[in-house]
């Protein structure tokens, strides 16, 4: 399948947001969000971004105050998802102006909206930011 969570945490460790592409219950979730922060926030800039936990590698990059979280398959080109996560945060800066944790805790539903424009059932589908904004000036337009 591909990716299978995207978190966007800040620097304390609370989650800003969550998406998931295979189920878990809600306890799942809580566990695993915080085995996962508290891994990838303990190592030092000089360490590489990528982690294997449980089942799951974990490819994490660090923005300003926001920490980009991608779990995906063990097969997954860690590469690639290090561009993902690039291409999601230039998609939100072009909209946000430089995205900061406070864009996406007051417009959550846009940034779950960009996510949904990205990825489907966890496989990257989109990678033009003019077609992931498109939609969304949309609406902004009409409200």
């Amino acid at each position: 399948m591909g990716i299978r969570f995207i978190l966007m945490v800040n620097k304390q460790g609370q989650t800003r947001l969550a998406q998931y592409y295979e189920y878990l219950t809600l306890e799942e979730r809580r566990a695993l969000e915080g085995e996962i922060v508290r891994k990838c926030l303990a190592r030092n800039e000089q360490q590489c971004s990528f982690v294997e936990h449980r089942t799951y590698k974990i490819v994490y990059r660090r923005y300003a105050s926001l920490f980009f979280l991608v779990g995906v398959d063990n097969e997954e080109n860690e590469l690639a998802i290090l561009e993902f996560i690039h291409l999601l945060v230039e998609t939100m800066d072009r909209h946000f102006g430089n995205v900061c944790e406070l864009d996406i805790m007051f417009h959550l539903e846009k940034a779950h909206f960009m996510l949904e424009e990205m990825v489907m059932n966890g496989c990257i589908v989109e990678t033009s930011k003019a077609n992931i904004l498109t939609p969304i000036q949309l609406m902004d337009k009409t409200s």
